[in-house]
C-alpha cells in the first residue's frame, strides 16, 4: 500500500512537472526536455562581447516568455549522422550528433594548445593618471554617485588603518584589510541593486559600507559585543546583515560559491528581478567548490555574477604556483560561462563591467565571471608578514603607484567634483566617528554565555546542556582567566 502511494505521488509529481515545463515554453521529449523557441522568440546569441553592452546598455535582448533560455549547442538526436557531409568536403569527413551537440570530424590530429600566445586583454577605462582612455566604452555616472564612490573608498582606507592599529594594540583579536582592492569593493557595489544577494569572502566590507552598514555596526562586530548581529560568535571582519542582503562571511575558502549559485537559481525560479553576486580570491579558484559552482551555474543557467579578486597571492602562495593557465577568465570560458578580465584598480572599469554583467545575468538568465586584476598591497591579515615571501619594494610600488583610490580621486577632481578641502574634511570626520564607535563598542556589554548554545535547535539536545554546564564549571574554577565584567 505504501509503495502504491509513493508511486502515485511520483506520477502526480511527474505530470505536474511536465505541465509546468510546458507552460514555460519547453518541449517534452520522452525523459528529457529542451527549450522551445517560437518564431517570435528566437534563441539569443551568446557571442555578443561584453563591451557591446557597455556601449549599448539598452540593446541587451530579453525573452520574458522563456525563463529557461538555453545557450547549449544545437543537439537533435544522438547517433544521427549527417550523411550528406561525409566525403563531400576536403576539410571534414562527416558530422555526428554526439551527446552535447554536433561535432565535425577531421583527418588532422591536432591538440588544443595549453595556452594562447597572447594573454586575454584587460578592460580598462582610466589610465594611471586617472584620465579616460576613451569616452565611449564605459557607463557614465553622475556626480552624486561618483562622489559617494570616492568617499566610501576613502572611508574604507581610514577604517582599515584604525582597526588594524586596534588589533596591534590588543583590543581586537584579528583584522584583515582591503588595501589596494578598494575599487573592487565599492565600484562593484555601486553597480548592483539592493535586492541582489551578496555572498562575500572576507575582503568585501566595502559592499556593506555602500549599502548603509554604519561604522558603529562594523565596530560592534569586530569587538563582538551584545549589539553584534553575530552575537560575538564570529571572528572579527566576519560581517553579515540580513537587512543589507549580505550573507555572513565564512572563513572556509570558496564555500560561498555553490551557495550563491543555489540562491541565484531560486531567484530565477521565483521570477525575481535580481541576481546573486559572490566574491573570492585567486586562491579560491584552486578549491573544488569553484569548479562545481561554475559548472552548476552554466548548466542550470543561473543569474549569478562571480567576481574574482586576482590579487596575485593566496596568503603566501603566488598565482604562478597555483595554475599554469592564463589566469581565471579562461576557466569561465571552459565551463561555458561568459567572462571578462577587468583592471581591478580602475573604479570606472569595475563599475561598467559589473553593471553590464548584471544586465546580462538577469535579462539573459546566465552566469558571468569577472576576473579583477589587482594587487594585495597589505598583509593577508594581522597573522601574516608578507615581506617574508615578497619584496617590500614591490608592495610599496603597488601601494603608491597603482593605488585605486588615488586614481579615482584624480578623475573626480578633473571633473570639479572634489577638492583638497573636501578630502581633509572627510577623512578627519570619518576618523573621529570611527574612534567614537570603537569606544562605544569596546565598553559595551558582551553577549551572555547562553548565546553560545542558542539559535541552532528549537529544543537544544542534552549534549548542549552538558557542554554549557561544563563551561560554567570551568569558568567558576578559573575566574582569573576571564574578564571581570564577563557576563556569566
Amino acid at each position: 500500500m505504501a509503495l502504491n502511494t509513493a508511486r502515485s505521488r511520483s506520477l502526480i509529481h511527474h505530470h505536474l512537472l511536465k505541465s509546468k515545463l510546458a507552460s514555460l515554453g519547453a518541449v517534452i521529449n520522452q525523459n528529457c526536455w529542451v527549450p522551445h523557441f517560437t518564431d517570435h522568440h528566437p534563441p539569443l546569441s551568446p557571442s555578443r562581447p561584453i563591451h557591446h553592452y557597455l556601449r549599448n546598455p539598452d540593446a541587451i535582448p530579453t525573452n520574458d516568455a522563456n525563463p529557461f533560455l538555453s545557450y547549449r549547442f544545437k543537439f537533435t538526436q544522438a547517433g544521427k549522422r549527417s550523411l550528406d557531409l561525409i566525403g563531400n568536403s576536403t576539410d571534414d569527413t562527416g558530422v555526428l550528433n554526439f551527446p552535447g551537440g554536433e561535432v565535425k570530424f577531421t583527418p588532422e590530429m591536432k591538440f588544443i594548445p595549453q595556452s594562447s600566445t597572447e594573454r586575454i586583454r584587460c578592460y580598462r577605462v582610466l589610465d594611471d593618471n586617472g584620465q579616460p582612455i576613451t569616452n565611449r566604452n564605459f557607463v557614465q555616472i553622475s556626480e552624486e554617485v561618483a562622489v559617494k564612490m570616492y568617499s566610501d573608498m576613502a572611508t574604507l582606507q581610514v577604517m582599515d588603518t584604525i582597526f588594524y592599529e586596534a588589533q596591534r594594540q590588543g583590543r581586537i583579536s584579528f583584522y584583515l584589510t582591503t588595501i589596494g582592492e578598494e575599487a573592487i569593493n565599492i565600484a562593484s557595489a555601486a553597480a548592483l541593486h539592493f535586492d541582489d544577494l551578496i555572498f562575500p569572502q572576507y575582503r568585501e566590507p566595502g559592499v556593506l559600507l555602500w549599502r548603509g552598514f554604519t561604522l558603529q555596526e562594523f565596530a560592534n562586530q569586530c569587538f563582538g559585543n551584545k549589539a553584534d548581529y553575530g552575537k560575538g560568535r564570529q571572528m572579527p571582519i566576519h560581517y553579515g546583515s540580513s537587512k543589507h542582503n549580505y550573507i555572513t562571511v565564512s572563513s572556509t575558502v570558496a564555500t560561498q560559491l555553490p551557495h550563491a549559485v543555489g540562491a541565484a537559481y531560486a531567484l530565477k525560479m521565483d521570477g525575481r528581478d535580481a541576481c546573486t553576486v559572490t566574491y573570492f580570491g585567486d586562491g579560491g579558484t584552486s578549491e573544488g567548490d569553484f569548479h562545481a559552482a561554475l559548472n552548476f551555474a552554466a548548466v542550470m543557467e543561473a543569474p549569478v555574477i562571480f567576481i574574482c579578486r586576482n590579487n596575485g597571492w593566496a596568503i603566501s602562495t603566488p598565482v604562478s604556483d597555483q595554475f599554469r593557465s592564463d589566469g581565471i577568465a579562461v576557466r569561465g570560458q571552459a565551463y561555458g560561462v561568459g567572462s571578462i578580465r577587468v583592471d581591478g584598480n580602475d573604479a570606472l572599469a569595475m563599475f561598467s563591467a559589473v553593471e553590464a554583467a548584471r544586465r546580462i545575468a538577469i535579462d539573459e538568465q546566465r552566469p558571468i565571471l569577472i576576473e579583477a586584476l589587482t594587487y594585495r598591497a597589505g598583509h593577508h591579515s594581522t597573522s601574516d608578514d608578507s615581506t617574508k615571501y615578497r619584496p617590500a619594494e614591490e608592495i610599496e610600488w603597488w601601494r603608491i603607484e597603482q593605488d585605486p583610490v588615488s586614481r579615482f580621486r584624480k578623475w573626480i577632481e578633473s571633473n570639479g567634483w572634489w577638492s583638497d578641502e573636501a578630502e581633509s574634511k572627510h577623512r578627519t570626520t570619518i576618523r573621529k566617528q570611527l574612534l567614537d564607535a570603537i569606544q562605544v563598542a569596546e565598553t559595551s556589554e558582551k553577549p551572555p554565555i547562553t548565546e553560545l548554545f542558542a539559535d541552532v535547535y528549537d529544543v537544544p539536545p542534552s549534549n548542549l546542556f552538558e557542554q554549557e554546564r561544563s563551561l560554567r564549571e570551568t569558568m567558576n574554577r578559573h575566574p582569573q582567566d576571564f574578564p571581570s565584567d564577563f557576563p556569566f
